[in-house]
């Protein structure tokens, strides 16, 4: 086959594949599912919406960084941005507590129920009284009771 001939065929391969691309992309709904996870920012949210103007100590950690402990005021939040780690395994979690009350839990993991869990980008927990709540589209969720007891 000439030089020719293979640059022909070359050339309309890409343009095969980059119609593909072009159709795929326009067809996503505003409907995030079709993200790449890999291609997104992600956001981690941690709100405190306690009654009674309580502060909610968070405390959130990787394997590799420490986010440091931080004292909410009601209505307001500690959020932090990433992206995957490139050999896989992005996990967050944190210790929340107030009052007498405590709970743990991951607040990112990387699988793709939790991407969709997370909204493909936000993940909102909010710490109300009776536990911690993660926002599922317009919805807040129960994903954690407190547990009763002192800090750590």
């Amino acid at each position: 086959m000439s030089y020719f001939c293979k640059n022909i065929i070359f050339f309309i391969l890409i343009q095969a594949i980059a119609i593909t691309l072009l159709i795929d992309s326009s067809s996503c709904e505003s409907n995030n599912s079709h993200h790449d996870p890999w291609l997104i920012t992600w956001h981690v949210h941690t709100v405190n919406g306690l009654s009674n103007g309580e502060i909610l100590l968070v405390h959130c950690k990787s394997k590799d960084n420490d986010l440091g402990i931080h004292n909410l005021t009601v209505g307001t939040e500690f959020s932090w941005k990433f992206k995957l780690n490139f050999f896989g395994g992005t996990l967050f979690w944190c210790y929340m507590a107030h009052d007498n009350f405590h709970a743990t839990l991951d607040v990112f993991r990387e699988i793709e129920g939790f991407f969709d869990e997370c909204n493909y980008g936000d993940c909102i927990w909010t710490a109300k009284d009776d536990g911690i709540y993660l926002r599922k589209g317009s919805v807040d969720q129960l994903r954690e009771e407190w547990k009763q007891g002192g800090l750590w």
